[in-house]
């Protein structure tokens, strides 16, 4: 019995054991796919000229680190919240959860989405250190002198960590309201690694927002990985021919 790509089934058990394969869910259609990459993209190159070039809204940027800058303990800790030692080992736990959860549903290439959450983890730097290193950026009057400021690498790690975490674990989280949840304590945890940031002074607000829009795009790139995967792994499970199998 042969069902459409884009179609949206409810999870379907598998024979007799409890496990449960899923589906993929509805295509969302090129505005909003040009919305999650082209919108970011650009706001990421404009502001890399505006960076590079000594643009005008580095003024108004200089303003707001200024009002915002007061570092204290508080704005620490939650600038930890980007360590590598913090945000990493975060993915890695709920990367394992989801390869444990699939390998025990007998889910076709179980390991391929936490793989995928973890290549784009380990590629990052070599995203982000060759920007830092051409911008040469300076950093606020709270750090010492030099360059590489630009964009922020604490920022980039929570970001594609905990939003890589979420994509992850979606398909296991039975309920609207637990995949709500769970987006929004990654953006909880984004946002205040930013905040601390910026509020410590380990960061220009500019070099936080770059971030953002860069890991909007890889995100984005991540959950079209991802989608693609639970398609394949719909149609197999739902009995449809699959590209390893042939028509049935």
């Amino acid at each position: 019995m042969s069902t459409s790509r884009d179609q949206h089934h409810e999870h379907a058990s598998a024979a007799g054991d409890g496990t449960r394969c899923f589906p993929a869910r509805p295509g969302r259609g090129r505005p909003l796919l040009a919305g999650l990459i082209g919108l970011p993209a650009v706001l990421f190159a404009l502001i890399t000229w505006q960076v590079v070039g000594n643009g005008p809204l580095l003024g108004a940027d200089r303003r707001v680190s200024h009002a915002l800058l007061r570092p204290d303990r508080a704005s620490e800790w939650l600038s930890d919240l980007g360590n590598v030692q913090v945000a990493v080992p975060v993915l890695v736990a709920v990367a394992g959860y989801a390869a444990w959860r699939g390998r025990r549903a007998a889910v076709g290439r179980w390991w391929a989405a936490p793989l995928a959450a973890a290549v784009l983890m380990a590629v990052l730097p070599a995203i982000v250190v060759p920007v830092k290193e051409w911008a040469g950026r300076h950093g606020t009057l709270a750090v010492p002198p030099g360059t590489g400021y630009y964009p922020s690498g604490h920022t980039a790690t929570a970001a594609v960590a905990y939003g890589g975490a979420v994509l992850v674990l979606l398909p296991w989280l039975r309920s609207a309201l637990a995949r709500r949840a769970a987006a929004g304590v990654a953006a909880a945890l984004v946002l205040a690694v930013s905040y601390g940031l910026v509020r410590r002074g380990y960061h220009w607000p500019l070099d936080v927002v770059a971030s953002w829009c860069l890991c909007a795009v890889l995100l984005t790139g991540l959950w079209l990985v991802l989608r693609r995967l639970s398609r394949s792994t719909s149609r197999t499970c739902s009995g449809t021919a699959s590209r390893r199998t042939g028509p049935s």
